[in-house]
């Protein structure tokens, strides 16, 4: 039996098991990578030790990038796409003015937190509805 054979197939699993132990989709494909140059030295007798390691470090190098470019276009949806985007939160939303809005401003309260808003001329407690935010102020409007 050849050693070098055997011990490109030991690696692979070795890799691949690892994966198991740490995930995080990292050594599995290096772990491919061994298996791929476990099959060439399986099929070609005579290959180089050295040759057998740059063969192993291309298809490793190339597995990862592979995997890299695959995954990155195919992120997670979320159910909840404002979750710690808090003014993305807010916008829509319907709260009482805290304190009227002169010369375009005002402050709204929302839960345990002050927000400064800009708008139209309201008098304090005119329920106010949300349009946008930018920085750590509130666009309102009156709402209807």
């Amino acid at each position: 039996m050849r050693m070098d054979v055997f011990a490109w197939a030991a690696i692979a699993l070795l890799l691949c098991a690892a994966e198991m132990i740490a995930p995080g989709a990292f050594l599995l494909w290096l772990g491919f990578a061994a298996a791929a140059v476990f099959f060439v030295v399986l099929l070609v007798p005579g290959i180089s030790v050295l040759s057998q390691a740059v063969l192993f470090g291309v298809l490793g190098v190339l597995s990862i990038l592979a995997w890299r470019r695959w995954a990155r276009g195919r992120g997670r949806a979320s159910d909840d796409p404002v979750l710690n985007k808090r003014t993305a939160a807010l916008i829509g939303r319907v709260v009482p003015l805290e304190r009227g809005i002169v010369n375009g401003h005002g402050r709204v309260q929302i839960a345990d937190a002050f927000w400064d808003v800009v708008g139209p001329e309201l008098p304090a407690g005119t329920p106010v509805r949300v349009l946008s935010a930018e920085g750590m102020t509130l666009r309102v409007e009156a709402a209807g």
